[in-house]
């Protein structure tokens, strides 16, 4: 009698230990596949590989459409413009995979820094001229966009954290805007000028530099854009902590692009322009005079650098105004679809502006 019932224990235990042993191989292979996961998150390093692959989009654009001399037959112009339309997705790749609810913060900063591609690129180009560096645009470009997803992915544990508070600093940073929305719209109606001609830019932009060149106007633009700029870059780095819906995304990519496009547009004024060359930053300063934006291998990367510029800062105003509306009792649908007329009219004044730099001309159109 005593036998049966050892062997039933014994057989119980058996089974006790293998289920024990089994559990245990599932949660180790679990734990093992979810750390796979987190380490090989490899949609969280697309921006990096999107803006290593944003130089040679531009120099297989200028290889399809060459100089001025040669005229490219209808193909190669088809292809070209697709490939620069993809170098103008990197910046909007780079916003779609910043709203990752599953990204942790490195990775969703590495998203937001891949936005500011185009500008970055011109800052670097402009600082490599200075300096006189041997190394080629290309070669620098990669190491720092390596090293930026190495940083990126130094802490893969998603952090659970509230959304950050910025204080004051979000009302400062908006009526500082309001502020300098003046000089911005002034300076894009000036760009638009250029639709009629350098002639009739040039005479605008002569008006307005009574104010902005003057010894009084210019410190306090400069001191204005730089203060503009260190609490943009306060408010994304705060607000790339944790995910947002679109809106706030775009608000937070869209000033991080233009924190970068200020300060290397006044490198290249200031530093590059004035001290450097010694020579006017007019119209052919703007458009690369003489060869142009398209068709010189240096120049093209101003053609993104510049249409983003004047797109994202329109859209980053509406993008404000947006909040600001919500805040005060507008219907969130409504506010987000005057923000999307917004967004529509800042493309169309941007593409007006590129028109214009690009040699297109309101005559020559209604002829």
């Amino acid at each position: 009698m005593l036998k049966p019932v050892l062997e039933v224990v014994s057989y119980t235990g058996f089974i006790a230990v293998a289920y024990r042993f089994m559990m245990e191989a599932f949660i180790r292979h679990e734990n093992r596949r979810t750390f796979l996961e987190k380490r090989f998150d490899y949609l969280a390093l697309v921006p990096a590989a999107a803006a290593i692959c944003y130089p040679f989009l531009l120099n297989a654009f200028h290889g399809i459409v060459g100089t001025q001399a040669v005229r490219p037959p209808p193909l190669a112009i088809a292809e070209a413009t697709f490939i620069l339309f993809v170098a103008f997705g990197v910046p909007f790749l780079g916003i779609a995979l910043a709203c990752r609810p599953t990204s942790n913060p490195g990775s969703r900063r590495l998203a937001y820094a891949s936005v500011v591609s185009p500008t970055l690129y011109v800052f670097l180009g402009v600082v490599q001229t200075m300096i006189k560096s041997p190394v080629p645009d290309e070669v620098v470009w990669c190491a720092i966009w390596l090293a930026i997803a190495i940083w990126s992915q130094s802490a893969r544990d998603p952090v659970a954290a509230a959304v950050p508070a910025v204080g004051g600093w979000r009302v400062v940073h908006g009526l500082t805007a309001a502020v300098l929305s003046l000089f911005v719209v002034f300076h894009l109606i000036n760009h638009l000028f250029g639709l009629i001609g350098p002639d009739a830019h040039a005479a605008v932009m002569k008006i307005g530099r009574v104010v902005y060149r003057s010894a009084v106007g210019e410190p306090l633009l400069v001191a204005a854009m730089l203060f503009q700029v260190g609490t943009g870059l306060f408010l994304a780095w705060r607000w790339s902590a944790v995910a947002h819906d679109f809106q706030r995304t775009y608000q937070v990519a869209s000033g991080a692009y233009l924190s970068v496009y200020i300060v290397g547009h006044m490198n290249s004024v200031f530093i590059y322009a004035r001290s450097f060359l010694g020579i006017p930053t007019d119209w052919n300063f703007a458009t690369g005079a003489p060869t142009g934006l398209i068709h010189d291998a240096w120049n093209i990367r101003l053609l993104p650098h510049y249409a983003l510029g004047a797109f994202f800062v329109l859209s980053h105003i509406a993008s404000g105004l947006r909040a600001v509306l919500i805040a005060h009792g507008l219907d969130q649908r409504n506010a987000d679809r005057l923000w999307g007329v917004c967004v529509a009219m800042s493309a169309f004044v941007a593409a007006a502006i590129i028109a214009g730099m690009t040699g297109v001309r309101i005559g020559a159109l209604a002829s």
